[in-house]
């Protein structure tokens, strides 16, 4: 097992052993993967065996590396001039020409997620979220007007991976008409392995059925390769495209922003950078967020996970590493062509534990698209407003930007004239509202909450129409009791607990 397996190495100590030991486990999984190709049809093949040999670099690196990957005594704040504020990229203004560096930018949606978290089945891309607009809807209808305004063609290029890959070309019908190229790609499709004899876990390359959870697409670091492989790139590049804007589509904030667009291809000082990093500031809800780092004179994302346990709680200070990464970022095209035909893109492995349905513990072996950076000529962090960080990862988020916080204009959601502070309000629902279909049926219709500063809903709860929630309102129904709270209440800095008795705050 892994854990003799470790022993062994650190009594042996001697690299010779480890070596063969290495070499080993790398002899193994070569076998192993030998065997499930020999299972693929013909049609298979040549994308099969891509993933399977990207999958054994990633395991090659795996073995070799060990503990945390950062030293932290080499870790350094960033220099001044390597993070910008968002402020004084603005304050440049724009081309009189606009069309022509929209015309050379591609937008990037990483789609490769489900929305299992909350509680549906399928690409998380198409959870409603905005008068019955879904994610992927409103990317299209940001990119579409930004074509109508300026007469431009931005294309969409999802990458999608091997479980939403199907349902979203599907649904990729219905924008035949729009006036935006739809492009996509797949992540690769790697294999879990068990975490105990470091073998995969499938016997064949069917992933339908059982074999589902034998595979895993392996995080959105995988962009670069697949990117390239999938010959979107190149063709992108022949058309004279050369930046890309990659986000999260579920990061409603992350929309395409002229002014940074404008930075990238008109630099002040005449050397264009390969990759900017958004990052924004930290608040107590962010502590577990990646930030930028000076390390070995370059900027490097580091994530919580590849800090020493002694100073994570450093790491999470908001006082030392004040931002964290967005994950909106901006790349060079040309930049990713040469550094992959190098194989010169280097990003940390990230080791994520799972425990499958019938008990078995694999591991997956994933990279972030950030942590490249490094990798990068001339990179860059730009410190933007908080508003283009919008992420919609639970229920409570989606309350959020479902609510008269936000107004939606093009497909953007911009916060409410009407709110008097920049900030969002703190929201937690409890377990019940977990699941999208549960939490719709619990508000008959959403709150208005442009007063509120902070909501704690726990238990059985449900809302009528036109509920006012101002300052501080926490809802608690004990185990067993419902509360539900009349149409046209107002609550205003109240606690409301067993069966609906409301108490002042």
């Amino acid at each position: 097992s892994i854990q003799d397996f470790s022993k062994a190495m650190s009594q042996a100590g001697s690299s010779q052993f480890q070596e063969v030991i290495r070499q080993e486990l790398e002899y193994s999984m070569k076998v192993e993967l030998d065997k499930i190709l020999a299972t693929a049809h013909s049609n298979e093949i040549e994308h099969t065996k891509k993933d399977l040999e990207g999958f054994k670099k990633l395991f090659h690196r795996f073995l070799q590396e060990k503990g945390p990957s950062v030293d932290w005594g080499k870790i350094q704040r960033p220099p001044e001039d390597s993070i910008q504020p968002y402020e004084k990229i603005k304050a440049r203004g724009l081309p009189d020409n606009i069309a022509s560096v929209l015309n050379k930018l591609v937008v990037v949606k990483l789609n490769g997620g489900l929305g299992t978290s909350m509680g549906c089945k399928g690409p998380k891309s198409l959870i409603g979220v905005r008068n019955e607009n879904t994610f992927l809807d409103l990317t299209v209808q940001q990119i579409e007007h930004l074509n109508k305004s300026y007469n431009t063609d931005v294309p969409l290029v999802l990458m999608n991976s091997f479980n939403t890959d199907d349902d979203t070309k599907k649904i990729l019908q219905k924008y035949s008409h729009s006036r935006v190229k739809i492009y996509t790609f797949n992540q690769s499709r790697y294999p879990r392995i068990n975490k105990e004899t470091l073998l995969p876990i499938a016997k064949d390359v069917s992933y339908s059925g059982e074999n589902t959870e034998c595979w895993y697409p392996p995080g959105h670091g995988d962009i670069y390769a697949s990117f390239y492989n999938s010959g979107l790139l190149d063709n992108l590049i022949a058309e004279g495209k050369e930046y890309i804007f990659v986000s999260n589509i579920d990061n409603l904030g992350a929309t395409v922003d002229l002014y940074i667009l404008n930075h990238l291809m008109n630099p002040p000082n005449g050397k264009r950078c390969e990759f900017v990093m958004e990052v924004t500031n930290k608040t107590r809800a962010d502590v577990k967020g990646g930030t930028l780092t000076q390390y070995e004179n370059k900027l490097r994302l580091v994530e919580i996970a590849q800090v020493p346990k002694a100073h994570v709680d450093e790491f999470k200070s908001v006082s030392k590493f004040k931002i964290f990464n967005t994950n909106n970022l901006w790349i060079a095209l040309s930049a990713i062509k040469r550094l992959q035909e190098k194989n010169a893109i280097d990003m940390e492995i990230i080791v994520n534990p799972k425990t499958l349905d019938g008990g078995l513990n694999v591991i997956q072996l994933e990279t972030a698209v950030g942590a490249a950076i490094k990798s990068f000529e001339n990179s860059l962090g730009i410190n933007v407003p908080r508003s283009r960080f919008l992420p919609v990862k639970t229920t409570s988020d989606l309350l959020l930007v479902m609510s008269n916080l936000y107004s939606l204009n093009a497909g953007s959601l911009t916060m409410s004239e009407k709110r008097e502070f920049p900030t969002v309000p703190l929201v937690k629902l409890g377990s019940s509202f977990t699941k999208v279909q549960d939490y719709l049926r619990r508000f008959e219709s959403i709150p208005d909450m442009l007063e509120l500063d902070h909501l704690t809903v726990s238990g059985d709860v449900t809302f009528g129409k036109n509920v006012s929630l101002k300052g501080t309102v926490i809802i608690i129904a004990n185990h067993g009791d419902r509360i539900d709270i009349p149409a046209g209440a107002l609550l205003e800095n109240k606690i409301v607990s067993g069966n609906l008795r409301i108490l002042d705050h």
